[in-house]
């Protein structure tokens, strides 16, 4: 396994252009096996969720090949099963997207649960309701779904939960429904920008949505889409990332190639903590404060500050001159990174589904463990603000979301290595030289 070791100390400075976002990109993927046709994607990053749900298309039978410039070509004439096995949806939640279009077109599905970052408890409850509005019959058996349907016709289907809508059951529900005899309405829809870029990629394949980006989408059943040509929006939890690492060092950095209004909420949490921040039309300029400043803020569905992006934020308040509270009420447990922060010397308590952070005025470096995939980037951020080394194990969870990270940070004048993991890499502490060192008898 690789490992990151990050010298720390250094601002970002300069410009880079945003990579396709992964959560729309996927959706997409698995909706496009419900076309007939190819279906030509552009802008699609090289991550390794990609790859998985790219190997689980081609054990289904679809043809799915990468081409240069970061596009991809997907064409599902060839497919010839409906099960999608434990070995890779385990390992990425979003491969249950796949469920929605294996019954649209084969009427029948059968998939693994899912698996993906532990974040805590995320079932799939509102994706098997949805599907048996629609006249699917469904069932769980031995760790799997199993759907089947003749047809599917159009129904209402309510899709809030616990923690608020899902967006991955908006994507499943949103492709079924376009098969499905008549109307169907989804109510407390996901509003997310990647639910909206698989509805205009489904409208351009001949699907007849609407309301797309609001809690209420309704959609024409059509019976059958043609493939067509689509270009992947800019990943706005990439930006967010980079945003934030440019403020908690210092730093000055312009982002190209991003939707600014698909980040409104989290410019907002950057300005309240000092940053400085330009938009135009494209681009997103941020010059990092000399003194962050405390914020409060609460993750919750969009157009709230994203889930996505609380790890991170609680990296960059880590170091604030005063105290932030922050509560994630999509998902409440995703607080693994505390206690990697905390080696780093930062100094945060957490109390059910929020944390207290006391900022400190600095952090100094340690060897650290990635949990989960946005945890990463929290620990990557952190590294870079804190004084000395740090090393980053785990950082597989980083390349599932991240295209090229450490090259990207690099570029930006971060001093960021990838490396073989090994024991010797990690940086020891150094005894003070005020102390004596005692020898032994």
């Amino acid at each position: 396994m690789d490992m990151f070791v990050v010298q720390g100390g250094h601002a970002l400075s300069g410009s880079l252009s945003v990579s396709g976002a992964k959560n729309a990109c996927l959706p997409i993927m698995a909706a496009a096996l419900a076309v007939d046709g190819c279906t030509t994607l552009h802008r699609v990053p090289q991550l390794a969720d990609v790859r998985t749900l790219s190997s689980l298309l081609t054990k289904l039978g679809v043809n799915v090949r990468r081409e240069a410039a970061g596009s991809l070509l997907i064409d599902p004439t060839g497919i010839r099963s409906s099960i999608a096995d434990y070995d890779l949806v385990r390992t990425m939640r979003a491969s249950v997207c796949v469920l929605g279009p294996l019954v649209a077109r084969l009427g029948r599905a059968c998939v693994s649960l899912p698996g993906g970052c532990n974040i805590g408890h995320r079932p799939i409850d509102l994706h098997l309701k949805g599907l048996a509005a629609l006249g699917a019959s469904v069932r769980i058996e031995r760790g799997y779904v199993l759907a089947e349907a003749n047809r599917l016709k159009g129904a209402t289907v309510h899709l809030a939960g616990p923690q608020g809508t899902t967006v991955t059951g908006t994507c499943n529900i949103l492709v079924a429904a376009c098969f499905a005899e008549g109307t169907t309405r989804i109510e407390a829809a996901a509003c997310e920008p990647e639910v909206v870029d698989l509805a205009d990629y489904l409208n351009r394949c001949g699907a007849r949505i609407s309301g797309h980006g609001t809690p209420e989408i309704t959609i024409e059943g059509v019976g059958q889409l043609q493939a067509a040509e689509h270009t992947v929006i800019p990943d706005r939890i990439e930006a967010a990332t980079l945003l934030i690492a440019a403020a908690a060092t210092g730093g000055t950095l312009q982002l190209n190639e991003v939707e600014p209004r698909h980040l409104l909420t989290v410019l907002h949490i950057l300005q309240e903590s000092g940053s400085r921040i330009e938009v135009s039309d494209r681009s997103i300029s941020i010059t990092g404060p000399q003194e962050i400043q405390p914020v409060d803020f609460v993750a919750q569905p969009y157009p709230g500050i994203p889930t996505d992006v609380q790890a991170q934020l609680t990296a960059l308040l880590s170091r604030a001159r005063g105290t932030s509270i922050i509560r994630d009420l999509v998902f409440p447990d995703r607080f693994m990174h505390i206690p990697e922060l905390c080696r780093l010397g930062a100094d945060i308590r957490r109390e059910g589904n929020s944390a207290i952070i006391r900022g400190v005025p600095r952090l100094s470096g340690a060897p650290l463990m990635a949990s989960d995939l946005r945890a990463s980037a929290a620990l990557v951020i952190a590294a870079l603000a804190a004084e000395q080394e740090s090393s980053i194990r785990r950082i597989y969870h980083l390349d599932r979301g991240y295209e090229q990270l450490e090259l990207k940070l690099t570029a930006l004048g971060g001093h960021v290595q990838r490396l073989v993991d090994s024991p010797a890499s990690l940086p020891l502490p150094q005894p003070a030289e005020s102390l004596p060192v005692r020898k032994s008898a």
